[in-house]
């Protein structure tokens, strides 16, 4: 298969850009620089791009029903009125772990938001991660525990599987778990993909219409789709070696925007750190809004 065409579409150079949203209402595309606590609104009908910055590193955020925004900020998760700029606490689930932050999220087809933690920087010796779900009651459960760094959740398109991963080098690998979408309870987890070997290590991921998941190769400049069993079905090279998540956007959800990291040398690569598109043929599942 011929590489499809990936365009800059927003030089930016963030230094940890993440978390690519599309918003079917608004035609946009919204978008986290972590560290710098910036939330993004990209429109690529005219190509400009608004920022609020946050107090805290925003791992990740989920689009609400009513218009606000849930962000997974360092200390918690907040509701914050793009209007206003409010930020209305939530949950703080790791009050406790203060070298943890929440990292990689999103919401299943039922409107909770699932999210990953971390602590930053890594402790080699202990997983410090976890997995919680946050309900529309603001019942935030802990789901899952022993991650290095939560990363690469998606949901099957027929509600009925959960993917996450764990991007940290020793560990590189995606999971499969049987979903229950009635009472948002997971079980069975599997082995999706093992990355040893391959060139890039599992960080945001995302599932198109059809099934297939597709994994952010960081370190691996590329973008690969798994087909349900997890075989590699298709690798797309990137300009950038660490692209860090990708979403389904566009009018018919079938460009692939891809967020990037940029490390501290970028003799080869200029443009880490921004924003891409891939028109790969693909179509994806509109992302689902929080209905809390």
């Amino acid at each position: 298969m011929s590489q499809p065409d990936v365009d800059c579409v927003l030089d930016i150079r963030a230094e940890l850009g993440e978390c690519p949203t599309w918003s079917v209402r608004e035609n946009a595309l919204y978008w986290t620089d972590i560290y710098a606590g910036l939330l993004n609104r990209f429109d690529p009908s005219t190509g400009t791009n608004r920022v609020w910055t946050l107090p805290e590193p925003l791992g990740s955020f989920a689009l609400c029903e009513d218009g606000e925004v849930l962000v997974a900020l360092k200390s918690g998760i907040w509701r914050f009125n793009l209007e206003t700029e409010a930020l209305t606490q939530l949950a703080s689930p790791e009050a406790h772990l203060p070298g943890n932050r929440l990292n990689d999220g999103r919401c299943d087809f039922q409107g909770r938001f699932w999210v990953g933690s971390m602590a930053d920087p890594v402790d080699p010796a202990t997983p410090m991660g976890a997995l919680y779900r946050l309900t529309a009651d603001q019942s935030c459960t802990r789901m899952m525990d022993g991650l290095f760094v939560a990363n690469g959740l998606a949901f099957s398109p027929d509600g009925r599987t959960m993917y996450n991963s764990d991007s940290y080098a020793p560990v590189r690998t995606i999971w499969a778990w049987d979903f229950d979408a009635d009472d948002g309870a997971i079980s069975n987890r599997r082995v999706f993909v093992d990355t040893h070997g391959m060139p890039g290590r599992p960080d945001g991921g995302a599932v198109d219409a059809d099934g297939c998941y597709w994994m952010a190769g960081n370190d691996g400049w590329e973008i690969v789709r798994f087909t349900p069993k997890g075989e590699v079905e298709r690798r797309i090279a990137l300009p950038v070696a660490k692209p860090s998540m990708l979403a389904f956007g566009g009018p018919r959800l079938d460009t692939i925007y891809v967020t990037s990291i940029r490390p501290a040398s970028t003799d080869n690569q200029p443009q880490a750190g921004s924003l891409f598109a891939v028109h790969a043929g693909v179509t994806g599942v509109a992302e689902p809004l929080f209905k809390g």
